[in-house]
């Protein structure tokens, strides 16, 4: 029996079914590991590594002056004008190398003040250490993950996602058992090396034919367009990591470390399944967004990625909000103050992806001033409401602000996207009818 066409030619369902299948095996094991390491470590230690996620997530951005999502849209753009890549690689690199240094070095020589900052101990400067020998690494494992996506390499990047996440996992459980916390953090640390490791072995080939290293020349010559995704990914990445940060010490600060770490928890369970949906954006949506000039081909392929992702989301979301307590004392069995967050938190991330679809508008065709404001508003709201609720709420109050954001934000992007094609679609259309009307 042949399947339908809907099934067989939807290229957003293929990725969408293999994230699902890498990411089922990735929640699998996580519940084990997590079950391990919130025994090891208990909720304050947990709350520690929640911390370092957050900073090696911003640097993933500082360390390539955010580059990433630009190296996505030009690789989809000039895949096959190998001439015109050399000169957006050969400015990447240029970035790469101001990125890592700067990042590296303020690591590496502020690592005392920022331990106690970050983790409210000294002790810990050595990891940032490592982070900054590191930088180097990650930088260039973010722009060779940005050319898989670019090239729309939906198996090649589930591939490496699987093969490192298991990798990674192994480290975690190494340096966990042998050094307890301690261990557990550098192996977080270097989870990005051991991904590059495996991305060369499985993309190597494929790297070198559009990267070309040999014919790399640095230069500025694409400074303008990339300094674009710079100032986009420094408030997308680098402030809502900074925010985590912070509301994680607002919270060992106001409550409890141990609240701390029941967030933590639940924003750990939420990014495993947001990932369900990260893969599909740089992969598909960006490259497809950039190709589309018209209102009409927009809401259609808008409609199209609804109707075959939400159904398909909102299902896991009941699942997990169904499971919670089977999940908590499986997993996380001394973080009893998790329950209560489950609601709010996926009510909000579901509302977040409806929103990141639209938004992924701003990176596709390069609206810095759209991008910019819109996540501010949304990461102040975030920040403010978190500060607001949290006096009435408790830790709840946290992910009642993470909802109640998403909604505003949802409404302001649907807005300034409309707006968007209501004063450049109809320029686009006129010029497709000319164009139609002369052949």
């Amino acid at each position: 029996m042949r399947l339908p066409k809907f099934l067989t030619g939807n290229i957003v369902l293929k990725i969408t079914s293999l994230n699902a299948f890498v990411i089922s095996i990735r929640l699998v094991v996580s519940f084990f590991v997590q079950r391990l390491l919130a025994s090891m470590v208990g909720d304050s230690g947990y709350a520690l590594v929640g911390q370092i996620r957050n900073l090696t997530a911003m640097l993933t951005s500082t360390s390539t002056l955010g580059v990433f999502n630009g190296a996505v849209k030009y690789v989809s753009e000039f895949r096959d004008n190998k001439s015109e890549l050399q000169k957006i690689f050969s400015s990447v690199a240029l970035f790469i190398l101001i990125g890592s240094f700067v990042s590296g070095g303020i690591l590496f020589f502020f690592a005392e003040p920022l331990s106690v900052k970050i983790f409210k101990d000294e002790s810990y400067h050595y990891i940032l250490k490592v982070l900054a020998i590191i930088v180097p690494f990650i930088a260039v494992n973010r722009i060779f993950s940005g050319v898989v996506n670019g090239l729309s390499d939906y198996k090649t990047y589930a591939k490496v996602e699987l093969i490192s996440y298991l990798l990674s996992v192994a480290a975690l459980l190494y340096g966990l058992l042998t050094f307890n916390l301690d261990g557990a953090l550098i192996a977080i640390a270097i989870a990005p090396v051991i991904q590059l490791v495996i991305l060369l072995i499985v993309f190597g080939k494929t790297l070198v034919v559009y990267v070309q290293p040999s014919k790399l020349k640095l230069s500025f010559i694409y400074k303008n367009q990339l300094l674009a995704f710079t100032i986009m990914s420094f408030v997308s990445t680098f402030l809502l990591n900074f925010i985590e940060i912070e509301l994680r010490n607002l919270i060992s600060d106001e409550i409890s470390t141990g609240e701390a770490g029941n967030w933590t928890a639940v924003m750990f369970i939420s990014k495993n399944y947001m990932v369900f949906a990260t893969g599909l954006f740089s992969l598909y949506v960006i490259p497809k967004f950039a190709s589309i000039h018209s209102k009409g081909d927009f809401k259609a392929e808008v409609f199209h990625i609804y109707k075959t992702i939400l159904p398909i989301f909102a299902l896991g979301m009941v699942i997990v909000y169904l499971v919670r307590n089977y999940i908590i004392s499986f997993v996380y069995p001394e973080f009893e103050g998790m329950e209560p967050l489950f609601k709010w938190q996926l009510l909000g991330d579901f509302i977040r992806l409806s929103a990141l679809v639209l938004a992924h508008q701003f990176l596709a065709k390069r609206l810095v001033k759209s991008f910019v404001i819109t996540e501010i508003i949304s990461l102040v709201l975030f920040f403010v409401l978190s500060q607001l609720f949290i006096q009435s709420y408790g830790t709840e109050g946290i992910v009642i602000a993470h909802f109640v954001r998403y909604i505003i934000y949802f409404i302001i992007v649907a807005f300034v996207v409309s707006t968007y094609y209501a004063k450049n679609g109809a320029k686009t259309e006129d010029k497709d009818e000319a164009k139609n009307e002369v052949t």
